[in-house]
């Protein structure tokens, strides 16, 4: 923690603060900490009351009465909609007679994509706002905070805080200068160039793959989408984390950053899968669907991805969380990473041993998953 004093203030939401503040230190790289889809998920109920998820960002003012640097931060009631999960940390705290929540959590609510979790319009308020943060943690009590899905070059920041750090591997797929889909699978062993064109063919069969974005996107859109995301959702997480609202509030204010991948069949909607574009990376979100299809789940998610990250010349396509069988289909396992301020001295040692142990299995896994890529090495290309 920084030893200068600071002054920081706390806003009852993103709602709150000025659109142009707001983004001003957010930056136009990554559509999840902006201003828009903060405030679409407050507006819409899927965060705020009842929610288990109330904001309350963190912001350090400039010398001009600007944000300089903002944490958006959430007081959390629970541990779901993370991706980094920490139930047994809860539960071993609680056993020893703590109260684990609420918590502090620094992220992008139910998204498991990693970017800046300082928003810096000055990057040298950063140490500034890490300190807001373990300020307000301690003023009142809090068993802790996390900062999920760190861009990595923020890391760092955290690590010269003291903070504990966690590592993770996400499978993400890399446009490593293809112009084509074919460019791509020309790139695999030829046993995967096979069986990826398989796969494709079987998915498409008797449907039609649309791709709606921007003034295309319409409410019988998100209607069937509702009806997709909600059957994901119950089997996944029991009910859903988003609200209608929220796709609506989408369509209006984010049209052009969506894009909307769906399979139809005779006209009709049968399945479909959400993403947003950032300034590299197209980052799939959500997938449902009202019909079994085999390998329709791979085509619309991961294949169709590709295809449209080729089109708009992006680096990168960011799949989701977890999910060893996009190995299969080109994604390769990269690190993720979080932060994690454990006030407790007993506690934190406890955390930073497991976490030791768990990285050493994590590092290794990754190496081993790093093997079963599809890439052809020193095969010839057919």
């Amino acid at each position: 923690m920084s030893r200068t004093p600071i002054t920081a203030r706390i806003s009852e939401g993103v709602s709150q603060v000025a659109a142009t503040d707001w983004d001003a230190c957010a930056g136009t790289g990554n559509p999840f900490v902006r201003h828009d889809f903060l405030s679409i998920l407050e507006e819409s109920g899927s965060v705020g009351r009842g929610t288990g998820w109330q904001a309350l960002p963190v912001i350090v003012d400039g010398a001009d009465g600007r944000p300089a640097a903002i944490a958006p931060a959430y007081a959390k009631s629970h541990s779901q909609g993370e991706y980094v999960f920490d139930h047994a940390w809860a539960d071993a705290w609680e056993r020893a007679g703590g109260d684990y929540y609420p918590k502090l959590q620094i992220a992008a609510p139910f998204t498991p994509v990693p970017g800046p979790r300082l928003l810096l319009r000055d990057a040298a308020f950063a140490p500034a706002l890490i300190g807001a943060i373990e300020a307000l943690t301690d003023q009142n009590g809090l068993s802790s905070a996390h900062a999920t899905f760190i861009a990595p070059d923020q890391l760092p920041l955290f690590e010269a805080a003291s903070w504990l750090i966690r590592e993770g591997t996400q499978f993400h797929w890399r446009n490593d200068g293809y112009t084509t889909f074919d460019d791509f699978l020309a790139a695999l062993a030829s046993r995967k160039r096979k069986a990826i064109r398989q796969e494709r063919a079987k998915a498409v069969e008797g449907l039609t793959i649309r791709h709606v974005t921007g003034a295309e996107l319409t409410e019988a859109h998100w209607d069937a989408f509702w009806a997709f995301y909600q059957d994901t959702g119950s089997r996944k997480w029991g009910h859903p984390y988003l609200t209608r609202p929220f796709f609506s509030l989408l369509g209006e204010r984010m049209a052009d950053q969506v894009l909307l991948i769906l399979a139809e069949r005779d006209g009709r909607p049968i399945a479909g899968a959400l993403n947003l574009i950032g300034s590299d990376t197209l980052y799939g979100r959500y997938w449902g669907c009202v019909e079994d299809v085999p390998f329709l789940h791979f085509e619309l998610c991961y294949y169709q991805a590709i295809d449209a990250a080729i089109a708009l010349g992006l680096k990168t396509v960011e799949a989701g969380a977890q999910g060893e069988h996009k190995l299969a289909r080109g994604y390769v396992p990269v690190p993720t990473w979080s932060a994690h301020y454990i006030p407790d001295r007993n506690f934190r040692r406890a955390i930073a041993d497991f976490l030791a142990r768990e990285r050493a299995g994590v590092e290794s896994d990754q190496q081993y998953l790093a093997q079963l890529t599809p890439f052809r090495r020193g095969e010839p290309c057919s």
